[in-house]
């Protein structure tokens, strides 16, 4: 139950989460420290049964719990990445080869590691794609070890593809707003549409790590705010969530980014807090109506293709967990997701669930 700065416990309006925990996750709490834990003893069995899934309309939902495991990935097959790693294909003339990147979620090691297999970086992590385009679709930080690492890499990748005349772009995630909430509002009391919630709880309780808010600095503020919402390269709509509350933002890409950054501006902790709570919404493109849904985005802001992250694809497959209770297996990503007749491609490969951390190129068949 998330409380009010000095307030005691109150009666609350139920809360849902959003994804049933798996029965194969060990939840360890945040981290406490700036290295990853130790590796945890080899998996024996299923944690106590998993809570009912949530509804299938996130309409209303308030994300003052948990929405996802924090999980240790210390007991994880990690792959080896050739150090021979052919850099990005560059084409005669005209833009570099379009690549976008899946939620981070402070794994620094494993997107370095893609990076590299997608030869955009080198072996000491420094842009060497030339004219390629890459773009973060959201989530740099909480739940994983180095939140503050992965956007400093990002940052600098930034100046770096810059220079070689090429980009480096980044997209606004609900765990960016997450971050400027917790840090700027604190345990500031907001009104959550299911009694009083904080940002500093809805943090904790979503994987954020001390020390990424120890390390947090002005600039690192400065950029997360400036960040864009969306964007449209190469006919794909590239967005954070799987949601269509962009819709009440703006009827174009221009004024959606900028309403955006005006509520941010004005620093009114109710605005931020519904904006996040926008932002967290997902599922809006899976199921019957989902193919009619990214339509209305598509119509609306332009593309043939929407890509985006949140949602972990083990999640829009139903791969994980099960209706009586039973083990479940671990996901098995082996790329991105495309569905909804086709208009949509989920690059959250669930990074934080022992998936995958999705680097791709674009266009994707399939």
């Amino acid at each position: 139950m998330t409380q009010g700065a000095g307030q005691g416990p109150e009666v609350r309006t139920p809360t849902v989460r959003d994804f049933r925990v798996p029965a194969y996750v060990h939840e360890a709490g945040p981290y406490a420290q700036s290295t990853p834990p130790a590796p945890p003893p080899p998996y024996a069995g299923p944690t106590p049964p998993a809570e009912d899934p949530a509804p299938e309309d996130p309409e209303g939902y308030t994300p003052t719990q948990r929405d996802l495991p924090v999980i240790n990935r210390g007991d994880t097959l990690q792959l080896p990445v050739d150090p021979e790693a052919v850099p990005a294909a560059q084409p005669a003339e005209g833009p570099g080869a379009l690549f976008v990147v899946g939620d981070v979620h402070g794994y620094l090691d494993e997107l370095l590691a893609a990076l590299r297999e997608k030869g955009l970086v080198d072996l000491d992590g420094h842009w060497c794609a030339g004219t390629a385009r890459l773009w973060f679709l959201g989530d740099f930080t909480d739940r994983g070890p180095d939140g503050i690492g992965v956007i400093d890499l990002v940052m600098r990748l930034s100046a770096e593809a810059a220079a070689a005349g090429g980009y480096c772009k980044a997209l606004m995630g609900n765990h960016e707003l997450l971050l400027l909430g917790a840090k700027r509002f604190g345990d500031t009391p907001v009104n959550s549409g299911a009694g009083t919630a904080t940002f500093q709880a809805a943090w904790l309780l979503n994987g954020g790590q001390k020390t990424d808010m120890d390390r947090l600095q002005d600039h690192h503020l400065q950029w997360m705010a400036r960040l864009d919402a969306m964007e449209e390269v190469d006919g794909h709509l590239l967005v954070h969530s799987d949601t269509t509350a962009y819709l009440d933002y703006g009827d174009s890409i221009e004024a959606v980014n900028d309403t955006v950054r005006e509520t941010l501006t004005r620093n009114d902790a109710d605005e931020c807090w519904d904006l996040f709570r926008k932002f967290t919404k997902r599922f809006a493109f899976r199921d019957d109506g989902g193919a009619e849904a990214v339509r209305s985005l598509l119509g609306t802001y332009g593309g043939s293709r929407i890509v985006h992250g949140h949602s972990p694809i083990p999640y829009l497959l139903g791969e994980v967990g099960s209706e009586d209770g039973e083990e479940a297996a671990r996901p098995v990503v082996e790329g991105p997701h495309i569905y909804a007749d086709g208009l949509a491609i989920a690059m959250d490969g669930g990074v934080t669930m022992a998936g995958k951390l999705l680097v791709q190129q674009l266009p994707v068949t399939g």
